[in-house]
């Protein structure tokens, strides 16, 4: 294998709400199938379900990072398999606050923390904003960014990201609407990166909201091809092969390269509230 080639993909799957201990044995079991992977990305929420009903199932099923069981879980996965394991979780912090965020677990047992800066609907009830923005982290040979399911929509935050320099944005979901799955293919051609949306399966009928998820999880690649793809209602695993050196190689012509050719001067009403 080649210096710059990397072996990414993602676990699909259906979680049941409540069902920590059911959920996160499911994706170990469902990690240690993929066949070699150096990162795989797990759905947002994904030890815990997502149509939550009130703060006291929050507070209940929320857990820390370095002390909660499904991160250690993870944890132990990610360095049977040498990969780095991004799995969404309820993450409760510092004075109470709950974030819905995605543990960065690493092979050789360190871990990191991406906290969803946009919530969608409902979660605006239960979760706190992001404070941490958008983060790089070194894994091995490659960078790696993640946002979370409704980050989606705002095309600054993969930007962010491609600007620090990651080549991989992961992107754990529980995707309801129908269009993040080809907007990706334009976050992946607009900054030159690999995105892997890893999205959940089924339905949730809870508090008079129902909810159907899906699916479709992808792996993207630079040039919008998509490279790995899953059906909208069944489990599954994806791993493949990429080439990060195209991710590095921002040049659309000779004479064009997507970050030289950026006129931030011009751009300053995107930060303005």
């Amino acid at each position: 294998m080649g210096s710059s080639k990397v072996r990414v993909g993602y676990v699909q799957f259906y979680p049941k709400f409540g069902e920590k201990e059911r959920n996160v044995e499911k994706t170990v079991e469902m990690i240690r199938s993929a066949r070699e992977p150096d990162v795989i990305v797990l759905p947002e929420l994904s030890n815990t379900g997502y149509n939550f009903t009130s703060m006291d199932e929050v507070l209940k099923l929320a857990e820390p990072l370095y002390e909660g069981p499904s991160v250690r879980e993870w944890l132990k996965a990610a360095e049977e398999q040498g990969a780095t394991v991004i799995a969404g979780f309820a993450e409760l912090a510092d004075g109470g606050k709950v974030y819905n965020s995605a543990a960065v677990c690493m092979p050789d047992g360190q871990t990191a923390v991406y906290r969803k800066v946009h919530l969608f609907y409902r979660e605006k009830l239960y979760f706190t904003p992001g404070d941490l923005g958008f983060p790089v982290f070194e894994v091995g040979k490659l960078k790696l960014g993640v946002i979370i399911c409704y980050d989606w929509v705002f095309p600054e935050a993969c930007r962010v990201l491609a600007l620090r320099g990651a080549e991989v944005i992961c992107h754990p979901a529980n995707l309801i609407l129908p269009y993040a799955q080809r907007a990706m293919l334009a976050r992946s051609i607009e900054n030159r990166v690999f995105t892997i949306t890893a999205n959940r399966i089924g339905v949730e009928d809870r508090g008079g909201l129902r909810l159907e998820f899906t699916g479709m999880s992808q792996v993207v690649s630079p040039k919008m091809e998509v490279l790995a793809s899953s059906p909208r209602d069944a489990e599954d695993v994806k791993i493949v092969e990429i080439d990060l050196s195209l991710a590095r190689d921002k040049k659309i012509t000779e004479l064009n390269d997507i970050f030289d050719d950026r006129r931030p001067q011009f751009y300053t009403q995107i930060v303005l509230r």
